[in-house]
């Protein structure tokens, strides 16, 4: 058994202080140490710690009496993979992980570090909130730590672990960073507590319940991944670093690929023959990208769009896919959210961008009005028409209304959109098109429902299929299900080189 499989199972000596009991507690609890973290994140023997001796500078209600060096957070840097990044842990054995002056400085400079070095800057968040012994200093601590993440924001990729409590403004530190993980059961995070929840609200909820790992993975959208436990967490964040990379000036990493037989028969009956019938899309990533590569982001939450990374002919690509096996695979402003999120971090990090088209159009009803489905629609909308990277569309099946200009179309930027035979272009369904534009001539047949199938048919006739749009360049090509993969390993190789500039500006104004 080698060091880190012992590192799940045996309690080790803590460099930090703060006593056996302490460790114990937190092994009860399913978790590791700070330093346990760290040694599992890291490549072997490859961390360097810095700031080991800072102690923190309160003197009131007997602050001045302990001292812990480290001051309740591990900072430093290491590998993973061979590639450089910056790591701070929070320690919940040392004041509970609060956060002080000289906690939030220890973070600060890891962070500075990582944007001058141009490196990912992962945080493993385990704290109680602010120290409340020291007052505003370590509300102005949180500031600085929010003010350097937003700095940061595009310019390194920024991922938090959320492996214990992380309340009050400790929140928005991660929720500013790319990516959010969350451990199951030993992990909450809210704005306010239960107990204040109850006081102001008189609502009765567990901290699991408020802002649980399930909680925000499936209702609120707030974590991207949960894992079972530490260990899976920590390996989650290794994989996700796989498809990044280091900085926005550099491109992601790539995998020797010898191009040979890429037909995939297997994707020529994926789609049915009753355009009403669901399927599910995951099957078409599957059988298109490389083997076993992809790694889904926000799986439990607005499951009508499918997003995440994967790769093609070795190359690291991002995924954007409308799932018709939930919700007929229609744009909500949960999915709207989701993707136009993800859309903008591939973009932000040259990542090419995967379209899979099967779209009905926008859900309808007051709930979603109410809800701004206007400006979050437009969310996504903006999201691909502002962004830079490669960017293909596959249209497995319906490409209807206003989601087909949004799905990455041709109109808004798309370097390349391909189509497979079974596509459906048009304002809308056939037999809400017919309805409306041969409604006399439905009215006044002797049999308007016959009528009504004959001239659903006409329409589908005339505009359910791709050549129309083919036909006026909106679809580059027709492609048999059969061949996507080797269209899109060419494509993407021809669009390696991509140049394109946005006009000058300070920046856009996202309609957020």
């Amino acid at each position: 058994m080698n060091k880190r499989e012992i590192l799940t199972t045996k309690i080790k000596e803590s460099k930090l202080g703060g006593g056996e009991k302490r460790i114990e507690s937190q092994h009860a609890k399913g978790k590791l140490t700070a330093r346990e973290r760290i040694d599992l994140l890291l490549d072997q023997n490859s961390f360097e710690e810095i700031g080991a001796l800072v102690k923190h500078r309160s003197t009131d209600f007997g602050m001045d009496k302990l001292h812990f060096p480290g001051d309740g957070v591990v900072t430093g840097y290491g590998t993973i993979n061979g590639r450089l990044v910056y790591v701070f842990s929070q320690d919940f054995t040392v004041f509970g992980g609060s956060l002080s002056e000289t906690h939030a400085e220890k973070i600060c400079k890891i962070m500075d570090m990582a944007m001058k070095n141009g490196a990912p800057l992962i945080g493993l968040n385990d704290s109680g909130g602010a120290r409340i012994q020291e007052g505003v200093v370590s509300l102005g601590g949180y500031a600085d730590i929010f003010y350097k993440n937003t700095l940061a924001s595009g310019v390194i990729p920024q991922i938090s672990a959320i492996m214990g409590p992380c309340a009050g403004g400790a929140v928005y530190s991660p929720a500013i960073t790319d990516f959010i993980l969350m451990v199951e059961n030993t992990s909450y995070m809210f704005v306010t507590g239960p107990n204040v929840v109850k006081t102001v609200t008189n609502e009765e909820v567990s901290s699991e319940d408020l802002g649980g790992a399930s909680v925000h993975s499936e209702k609120s959208g707030v974590a991207h991944i949960t894992a079972a436990n530490d260990v899976e967490c920590i390996e989650n964040i290794k994989k996700l670093l796989s498809y990044m990379p280091q900085n926005c000036e550099e491109q992601p990493p790539k995998l020797d690929y010898t191009f040979d037989d890429e037909l995939r028969f297997e994707l020529k009956n994926i789609v049915p023959e009753n355009a009403h019938q669901p399927y599910d899309i995951r099957e078409v990533i599957a059988g298109v990208i490389d083997d076993d590569s992809f790694h889904e982001i926000h799986e439990n939450f607005a499951p009508n769009i499918v997003v995440g990374f994967a790769r093609l002919g070795g190359r690291s690509i991002g995924i954007v896919a409308n799932q018709p096996s939930y919700l007929a695979g229609v744009l909500d402003v949960n999915s709207s959210q989701k993707g136009a999120r993800f859309v903008r971090f591939c973009d932000c990090f040259n990542i090419p961008l995967l379209v899979f088209e099967d779209v009905p159009g926008f859900l309808p009803g007051t709930d979603q009005e109410w809800n701004a489905i206007i400006t979050n629609g437009a969310k996504l909308l903006y999201a691909f028409s502002e962004a830079t990277v490669p960017r293909i569309t596959v249209i497995t099946r319906k490409a209807y209304g206003g989601a087909y200009d949004v799905m990455n179309s041709k109109h808004i930027g798309a370097d390349l959109n391909f189509a497979w035979p079974t596509a459906e272009i048009a304002v809308m369904g056939a037999k809400g098109a017919a309805e409306i534009i041969f409604k006399r001539e439905i009215a006044s047949a002797d049999n308007p429902q016959e009528a009504l199938i004959e001239k659903e048919q006409e329409y589908a006739g005339i505009f359910a299929n791709p050549y129309r749009a083919a036909e006026r360049g909106f679809v580059d090509a027709v492609i048999l299900p059969e061949n996507t993969r080797a269209r899109l390993i060419k494509a993407f190789a021809m669009l390696e080189n991509k140049v394109d500039k946005l006009p000058k500006k300070k920046h856009g104004n996202i309609p957020l």
